[in-house]
C-alpha cells in the first residue's frame, strides 16, 4: 500500500442485514401467529404498544425471535416498508 492509498478517504457502508433481519423476523412471527389461529396484526400491535411478549406465541420460537429486536427497530422497519410503498 503506497502513501497515496493512506490519504484516500475510505468508504464504509453498513450492510442492511439488520433491516432484513427485522423484516424476516416480522414475517416469521406473522406466520407463527397465523398458524396458531391468532389475528397477527392485532397481536403485533398489542406487542408493539405494550412491549409484553405474551402477545406473541412461542410457536416456532416466534416470541424468542421478536425479543431479539427492539420495538423501535420493528416500528422503523414497518414505517420504511409502508412509506416506500406510497
Amino acid at each position: 500500500m503506497g502513501n497515496n492509498d493512506m490519504d484516500q478517504t475510505m468508504m464504509f457502508k453498513v450492510k442492511k442485514e439488520d433491516e432484513l433481519k427485522a423484516r424476516d423476523i416480522l414475517v416469521q412471527v406473522h406466520e407463527a401467529l397465523k398458524e396458531k389461529g391468532y389475528n397477527p396484526i392485532n397481536q403485533l400491535v398489542g406487542y408493539l404498544l405494550s412491549g409484553d411478549p405474551a402477545y406473541i406465541t412461542s410457536h416456532n420460537n416466534a416470541r424468542g425471535l421478536i425479543k431479539k429486536l427492539e420495538r423501535d427497530d420493528l416500528l422503523e422497519e414497518l414505517l420504511i416498508h409502508y412509506l416506500n410503498k406510497e
